[in-house]
């Protein structure tokens, strides 16, 4: 049945992918041997390292997420390895699954998946391993299956004290792009990525990028690997090529996601997603209804996740919204399945989507019949209201 009106897409990622960048992949295919590919090569490769904060090698990968999660684990360890994991949530979960198939040997800090990594927990972990049979240590910047941020310079600061040589790989796939992040300033050794959420792109690009310590690494690495190599794309790299086909258009459009990134300022596009996280929460507060994470300063800026009351599905709402009201809202993974509904305002998103966003949830709480009061979303438009930042012009045509 045809349903008027444009889809609300407010899952966190894929993300809403922006005209312009759409307009960008939808280029003619180029020979990506060509000089002219070289060019945008180089602007890719270049420019994906600004997002990073990195002044290192950054791969990019024609896969998911779940690829460069691999890549950073082959290129780096050796059969029997053990890899330190914080399970904050579904996706910190797949990827300890994704390391016991390579033969890795993950040791677990669990979690009551509200919260960021336990940096008390790894410490003391590291501590005790006199040995240092610990690889490295693997934690997701941003979980999005809860919407709780790690902190990662904490994590860092954790990790020097104790003196261990460790590596510490993080996952930012749904925070590149939407929540501050800085590979070379907290001696992050390899970081992981993907083109669908804060970069604003569909899915299909990933990322490693890796410190001068994780290239050491992998020249005495023992897993296999091919595909996933990384010598063999920097060699081809630094002329702006790769030693297989890449995802051409993709390119086009992760050029264009980044000037529009650089366009607004890192700064200013890390400020606002931060302001719709806060006005999403108050509305959340509004209704009645909490939120999932329950440490504020690990509150994520990319998504909030909603706990449902006892005995109401959150499953069943979801329908009702997506049927009734023509909105995608995430569902609830692993352990929160049908316990929780996840809100995405990541990528290019403004005020006057979020207020549409937030007021489809208040409607479709009252359709479903879910216990809540009402004035959330006025709560929301008052706190956007009181902190409208001053219009910048200064990039306008």
């Amino acid at each position: 049945m045809h349903k008027p009106g444009r889809h609300f897409l407010q899952i966190p990622g894929p993300s809403n992918v922006p005209d312009d960048v759409l307009r960008a992949i939808d280029q003619p295919t180029m020979d990506h041997r060509s000089p002219e590919f070289g060019e945008l090569g180089l602007r890719a490769l270049s420019g994906i390292k600004t997002i990073f904060k990195t002044k290192e090698d950054v791969v990019i990968y024609p896969a998911s997420g779940t690829g460069a999660w691999e890549a950073a684990l082959v290129n780096t360890l050796s059969p029997g390895d053990t890899v330190l994991m914080c399970q904050t949530g579904h996706f910190a979960s797949l990827w300890e699954t994704l390391a016991k198939r390579l033969g890795l040997v993950p040791k677990v800090i669990d979690t009551d998946w509200r919260t960021g990594a336990d940096l008390a927990a790894i410490e003391d972990h590291l501590e005790r391993d006199f040995e240092h049979t610990i690889k490295a240590v693997c934690v997701v910047h941003n979980e999005t299956s809860t919407g709780c941020t790690s902190q990662i310079d904490k994590l860092r600061a954790v990790m020097d004290a104790t003196g261990h040589p460790a590596l510490l790989m993080v996952d930012t796939i749904s925070s590149l792009g939407s929540i501050d992040y800085r590979h070379d300033e907290w001696g992050v050794d390899v970081t992981i990525g993907g083109s669908q959420k804060g970069l604003m792109l569909p899915p299909g690009l990933s990322f490693n990028a890796i410190s001068a310590k994780a290239r050491e690494a992998s020249r005495t690495a023992g897993l296999a690997r091919a595909f996933w190599s990384w010598d063999e794309m920097i060699a081809a790299n630094a002329t702006g090529f790769f030693p297989y086909t890449p995802s051409t258009n993709l390119l086009y459009g992760l050029v264009a996601a980044l000037d529009r990134l650089h366009a607004e300022g890192l700064d200013n596009v890390f400020k606002r997603h931060q302001r719709h996280a806060e006005a999403t929460r108050r509305a959340v507060r509004g209704w009645g209804l909490e939120v999932l994470c329950k440490v504020p300063e690990h509150s994520s800026g990319a998504l909030t996740a909603v706990l449902l009351p006892q005995g109401h599905s959150a499953d069943a709402f979801r329908k009702v919204v997506h049927t009734r009201l023509n909105m995608s809202l995430g569902n609830g993974l692993g352990r929160l399945a049908d316990k929780v509904f996840r809100i995405g305002h990541l990528g290019d998103f403004n005020d006057l989507m979020l207020a549409g966003t937030l007021s489809g949830v208040e409607m479709g709480l009252k359709l479903a019949e879910v216990p809540h009061q009402a004035g959330g979303v006025q709560a929301a438009l008052e706190y956007l209201s009181e902190t409208n930042p001053s219009l910048d012009l200064s990039h306008a045509a």
